[in-house]
């Protein structure tokens, strides 16, 4: 697996040309530095986990968009788990794949997300409305919502506003396996 999977620097330009924004407004938006998004944008920086979720809330997308390139998606559709766009860092110890490419109407992300033991992803909050449905299927997974700390074992979820900070880690042994069902409010809503 790449590092960097190639529709992230190029949904980032498309995102940013589509709004007319300089990189400078970007980074006003995102809360990510100028220099950054625009080393994301040539290829020559991977961004982690974390980046990547202030710049999709930022511009108010879904993750996956990164991943997917923000394509339509006839009905039905299977989709070969194979097949799927994996966001993969060594270093972060987390990996995230779209199971279902995000879907418009009901603006939801359907993430696989894998935890090596010891990885910790800090997230910042997400917009206003946005909820988080978090299914461990394997491991136990340290949830942090603002200064409260959530044990979540296999065969438990926990659902909450993501619009405050989170921070998903696992301290065990064991990789912690688990789907994320994210629900982005309608624009204006």
């Amino acid at each position: 697996m790449q590092d960097i999977p190639p529709n992230v620097a190029e949904a980032l330009k498309k995102l940013r040309t589509e709004r007319g924004l300089s990189l400078s407004q970007t980074a006003e938006l995102t809360g990510v530095s100028k220099a950054m998004l625009g080393q994301i944008e040539l290829g020559k920086s991977s961004p982690t986990v974390a980046t990547l979720w202030k710049i999709a809330t930022g511009f108010n997308i879904a993750f996956s968009t990164f991943l997917e390139g923000g394509r339509s998606v006839a009905q039905p559709e299977i989709h070969h788990f194979s097949d799927l766009a994996v966001f993969e860092q060594q270093q972060s110890g987390m990996r995230v794949s779209p199971l279902i490419p995000f879907d418009q109407e009901l603006r939801m992300d359907v993430l696989k997300i894998e935890l090596l033991p010891g990885a910790r992803s800090e997230s910042s909050p997400h917009e206003a409305g946005v909820i988080e449905h978090i299914i461990v299927l394997a491991g136990v997974l340290q949830l942090q919502l603002e200064e409260i700390q959530h044990t979540v074992h296999a065969g438990e979820s926990i659902r909450f506003q993501a619009d405050i900070p989170h921070i998903y880690a696992n301290s065990g042994e064991h990789s912690v396996i688990m789907h994320n069902l994210i629900h982005y409010p309608h624009p204006g809503v």
